[in-house]
């Protein structure tokens, strides 16, 4: 009988897990509130549902007779996938009761202090405090003991939206405030900000087993006072892997053991300081989106089929994870992201010849000339390059052609896009 798969999300991630699907002789359909979405022309059946109606697509599938859900890539699309399924009766590799480990960000903090694991120190502020005409003294009683600067963070959002840092009590209390703003919550978290190397490492579980398939330096840019930094380039393999390997696969094998997680995707972006060792940021049961691309150029690990294959083909799963070695890439990866300000893209012509220069896989820019940047809009970037080298140092170099080369201009002849740079890696290597 032919599998028919129902999967969550159209935007242009899943363009290509569609294909495979197709190519797989899998029926096809995707669901999602975007009527535009690339990935529905590429479909057997394409719906156009909001992702939290979770109910109104559980009923999609018992109708459609559906045998497997998938997503990957955003938290969001995790929850929902996790709640269809329970309703629909589908496998999945988490139940409903295990999701607040991987969304409440408060949960994963209590249950890796209660694990003895490192994480910043935190609190929960309830928002009434916020609102209180003595809030100064109130706040500075509930954060005794933590160390500044902090960053306030909504505990039911994603894709850093509402987080800011503050150097101090004043700050944090207007900081708080734009943060709450954010959140549906009554409560939101503070907790130390840790200005240490960043890192994204994406791994599946398997049987209970945590099996690692990527480690990437995650590399910011500060742009503005108070503003947590940006995304700027995520470089495959991490040139500090040997150094933080071992102590996060523990770290994220005992977590699992606690959650019960026995199977699907488990990342996690985490800090490391020389003297100081690794630290928790966020573990999330999915993998990273407009990323995990890099997997594929750097070791020919492809994640849709691991996606797929986790559904369907249990002994190829296997294989995969078995065979993946990830001291052994082909080549150095990245994905050289840009971000900008809220402005009118007038001329992008120096980011279309970017994309032109032969170490580049694969560009994507975002915008059409003529329409405006929106904050936490469906376009998570202005533009995107994914670029392979033969060493980090030729990386490095290529990088610093992009830095300088890239503009982005409004039609006032202002730049949109945000300068990059890349971090001093010196301190960690000596």
């Amino acid at each position: 009988m032919k599998h028919r798969l129902l999967i969550l999300g159209t935007l242009g991630e899943f363009v290509q897990l569609v294909q495979k699907s197709r190519e797989k002789g899998y029926y096809t359909i995707v669901c999602d509130g975007y009527p535009d979405g690339p990935a529905r022309k590429f479909a057997d059946e394409a719906y156009q549902i909001p992702v939290t109606d979770t109910e109104r697509i559980a009923e999609l599938c018992r109708e459609k007779e559906i045998d497997g859900i998938i997503t990957s890539f955003s938290d969001l699309l995790l929850e929902c996938m996790v709640k269809i399924a329970d309703r629909a009766g589908l496998p999945c590799y988490l139940k409903p009761e295990q999701l607040p480990w991987y969304r409440d960000k408060s949960e994963t903090r209590a249950l890796l202090r209660k694990l003895e694991l490192p994480t910043p120190g935190f609190r929960k502020i309830p928002t009434a405090v916020l609102e209180d005409p003595d809030r100064k003294s109130r706040l500075k009683e509930r954060l005794k003991g933590l160390r500044y600067p902090v960053v306030s963070k909504p505990l039911d959002k994603y894709g850093s939206r509402g987080i800011y840092i503050s150097e101090n009590l004043d700050e944090l209390i207007e900081a708080s405030q734009k943060t709450a703003e954010f959140s549906d919550m009554p409560e939101i978290l503070v907790e130390e900000y840790n200005d240490g190397y960043e890192f994204n490492m994406m791994t599946w579980v398997l049987d209970g087993q945590v099996h690692v398939i990527s480690i990437a330096d995650r590399e910011k840019t500060s742009v503005a006072k108070g503003e947590i930094p940006i995304s700027t380039r995520n470089v495959y393999p991490s040139r500090l892997m040997a150094k933080v390997e071992r102590p996060a696969t523990e770290l994220l094998q005992a977590y699992i053991e606690k959650t019960g997680q026995k199977d699907g995707a488990l990342s996690m972006q985490f800090f490391w300081k020389p003297g100081e060792g690794i630290q928790v940021c966020e573990i999330a049961a999915r993998f990273f989106g407009y990323e995990h691309e890099l997997t594929d150029i750097v070791y020919g690990f492809n994640m849709e089929e691991l996606l797929l294959a986790s559904l369907y083909d249990r002994t190829k799963l296997q294989k995969m994870l078995t065979d993946h070695d990830i001291h052994k890439p082909h080549c150095c990866g990245a994905v050289i992201y840009f971000q900008g300000r809220l402005l009118t893209i007038g001329d992008q012509s120096k980011a279309v010849l970017l994309g032109q220069k032969k170490e580049v896989e694969k560009p994507w820019i975002f915008y059409r000339e003529g329409e405006t940047v929106i904050e936490h809009g469906p376009n998570p970037y202005l533009a995107l390059y994914y670029v392979k080298t033969e060493n980090r140092e030729e990386m490095d170099e290529l990088t610093q052609e992009f830095y300088r080369e890239m503009h982005i201009l409004d039609p006032s002849g202002k730049e949109v896009a945000y300068q990059n740079q890349i971090p001093d890696y010196t301190p960690a290597e000596k």
